[in-house]
């Protein structure tokens, strides 16, 4: 399942995106972003909240960080006898830092297993 962006300004600059894992390290799960319009990240089971780190890099090697929490409600998916669970979400508040993020808000809601839903919107600062 993923968490979709929508990027309303084309964010020109490259994008990295770490998130946390249960033992407290970190992963890369977005790798060099450029020229974005929108993108996807993966979203957590059975957790109360998401929080990934934004590495926006310019071309000139400046690199500025944000932290975006996405807090959620998760339910269980049951299709068939055959096939284990899935869970779908309810996203209910997303809060930010705002070094090189504008702004995030929540578009839609629901994450399920819709691909054409974007879940959030985000603005990227202008840095020229």
């Amino acid at each position: 399942m993923e968490l979709r962006y929508a990027v309303p300004d084309t964010l020109k600059d490259t994008l990295y995106v770490w998130t946390e894992r249960e033992d407290g390290s970190d992963t890369l799960v977005f790798n060099q972003g450029y020229n974005l319009t929108s993108f996807a990240l993966p979203i957590s089971y059975q957790h109360p909240e998401d929080i990934f780190i934004f590495c926006i890099a310019d071309t000139l090697g400046q690199a500025t960080y944000d932290t975006v929490h996405v807090e959620k409600i998760d339910f269980p998916h049951f299709e068939s006898v055959d096939c284990g669970s899935h869970f779908f979400h309810n996203l209910t508040n997303v809060r930010y830092t705002t070094n090189g993020i504008d702004y995030v808000n929540i578009n839609n809601p629901n994450v399920n297993y819709d691909p054409n839903i974007y879940h959030l919107n985000i603005g990227f600062k202008n840095r020229y």
